[in-house]
Order: C-alpha cells, then structure tokens, then sequence
C-alpha cells in the first residue's frame, strides 16, 4: 500500500534492500511521513472492518466473529509496530546521514536490523494474520450465505492461496500470483456490499441450521 512512497527500501523478506536506502531514507523525510500516515489510516480501516461486521458475524456465530476481530486486532497492531520501527529507521538514517565513515557502519548494522524488523512484521502481522482472518470470514460467509457462495467459496480459495504464498516467503520462495484471487475477491466483495448488502433474510445460527 506504501510502495510509491517507501519503494527504495527493497523488496521486502524476499527481495535485497536497495544499495544506499539509508541515504535515500534520510532525504525522503516527507515520503516517509506520508506512508506512516497511510499506514496508521490502514490501521485504523483493519480494526474498523471487524467492529461494523461484528453485528452481522455474531447472528451466525459470536465466538467466531469474536475470532475474525482478535485476527484482524493483531494484523492492526502489527501495522503500527511497523510504522513505529519505520519511523526508528527513519532517526537512524538521519545520524547515519551525519556520520563519519568511522561509525556509518554501526548504522549500517541498526539500519539492517529495523528493516528486517519491519519486513517480519509486516510477513507475519499484516500477512499471515490477515490470511486466517481472510480464511475466517470467507468461512463464515459461505455458511451462513449472508452473501452468495461463490463469492464466499472464491475468497476462501484466494485466502488459502494467499496464505500458502506468506509461508513459501518464510522459506524464501516469492509467488506474487498467489495473492491476485483474494485481491480481485475483495474488490468484488466491496462492490456486492455497496450494491446489494447482506442477505437480510439469513439469521440463523449453526445450530439452528441443523434442525
């Protein structure tokens, strides 16, 4: 969501860093404020979906909406922890920007350490967190058919591929491809709620569905 603006620090667990990123850091000060800025709006919009759709989740199950929100909570939280370490990086640039070439390779080492740090974050809070939350609600959704199920049934397959994708990273292996089903599924999703909305005639529980 950031990459127009912090696309100089590299690829992220797969990719290098950029040759002289800190350099580049310390003279986008501006940049980085304005991603850390969308960052914390990104934030804000990850724990705000959990809560509107909490209402809707919990007339089909509130340990599972319950579940949804606690995975999404923890994909928010590591989104600001990543802008606060960006932010860190940020300072450590700057000095490294004042440094003489004596020290620039202690902030060569810290600089390596918070992009790194940043770059998990992001792989485990905002990925692998968001795919189960993804795996979670698509789930619900596709039994419940509070939207229909080939909605429901394409983002549970687009969420297990997105998912399979963040665990091929831990092992240095990047298929970026994975990730177009859940993204094209969300876009959808967005539209159907804006033109149709939820089934309003489904309200019933598991429970009640087996009866």
């Amino acid at each position: 969501m950031t990459a127009p603006f912090l696309g100089f620090l590299g690829g992220g667990i797969i990719g290098e860093a950029i040759p002289g990123y800190l350099a580049q850091l310390s003279a986008a000060e501006t940049q980085v404020d304005i991603g850390v800025l969308i960052e914390l709006v990104w934030a804000l919009a990850v724990i705000g979906i959990p809560i509107a759709l909490f209402p809707i989740l919990k007339r089909y199950n509130e340990a599972v909406a319950l579940g949804f929100f606690s995975l999404r909570f923890v994909e928010g939280i590591s989104t600001v922890v990543g802008s606060v370490v960006l932010m860190t990086l940020l300072t450590v640039s700057q000095g490294f920007a004042k440094a003489g070439a004596a020290d620039a390779s202690h902030y060569q080492v810290l600089g390596a350490a918070l992009l790194a740090t940043r770059n998990w974050t992001f792989l485990i809070g905002s990925g692998i967190f968001f795919s189960l939350s993804a795996l979670v609600l698509n789930s619900a959704l596709y039994h419940s058919r509070f939207i229909p199920r080939w909605l429901s049934g394409w983002g549970l397959a687009g969420a297990i591929l997105m998912f399979v994708s963040y665990l091929l990273q831990l092992f240095g292996v990047s298929l970026d491809v994975l990730f177009v089903p859940i993204a094209v599924q969300e876009m959808a999703f967005a539209v159907w709620l804006i033109v149709k909305g939820f089934n309003p005639s489904t309200n019933a529980s598991p429970s009640a569905k087996t009866r």
